[in-house]
């Protein structure tokens, strides 16, 4: 091909003639232009099966060979069911006592009782004697708010202080205290 301006050679897929840079007439540099419509109904439908084809491919893949039991449903009768061991409840402190006590934690309302329960069971499991629980806004020498758990009842500090070596074993920032009950 040769360029109608300036007479210079140009390649047939060229589109601007190199020398005067007149764009060239013709096909261009793509290629020649369709002259009928391509039909896209044949892609479409290749596309439609392979995905198709795909999805019972995956279904087949991943399913289970086994059916899942069915419900067992029960009607009518009934069934005793034994009760469980109850705890042995940690007792308070003693109505009207002024005395000298352990105590082993205190342990914030808002954790729960079951918090104070947990350390006044790993207290009894080690031999403290007379290991309690008490809400501290029922004693007015103990700060409200917490669950005190507290071993034995002693009627002077130098007993109690006896037995905090013992009770260290179990919490190490177990403390003597007066509680006027």
């Amino acid at each position: 091909m040769t360029c109608p301006r300036c007479g210079g050679i140009a390649a047939d897929t060229q589109e601007y003639c190199l020398e005067c840079g007149l764009r060239l007439p013709g096909s261009g540099r793509f290629g020649p232009r369709p002259h009928a419509e391509r039909s896209l109904a044949l892609p479409l439908v290749l596309t439609f099966l392979a995905a198709a084809g795909g999805a019972v491919a995956a279904i087949l893949a991943t399913r289970d060979a086994a059916a899942p039991a069915p419900p067992i449903v029960a009607t009518g009768g009934s069934v005793t069911v034994a009760r469980p061991a109850a705890r042995a409840a940690f007792p308070g402190w003693p109505a009207k006592t002024d005395a000298w006590t352990i105590v082993l934690a205190s342990v914030p309302k808002a954790q729960g009782r079951a918090a104070a329960r947990s350390v006044a069971e790993a207290a009894r499991r080690r031999g403290l004697p007379r290991v309690g629980i008490v809400d501290s806004g029922r004693i007015a020498s103990l700060h409200p708010g917490y669950w005190t758990v507290f071993s034995g009842v002693y009627e002077s500090q130098p007993d109690a202080t006896g037995s905090l070596q013992q009770a260290r074993t179990v919490v190490k920032t177990a403390r003597v205290q007066r509680i006027s009950g």
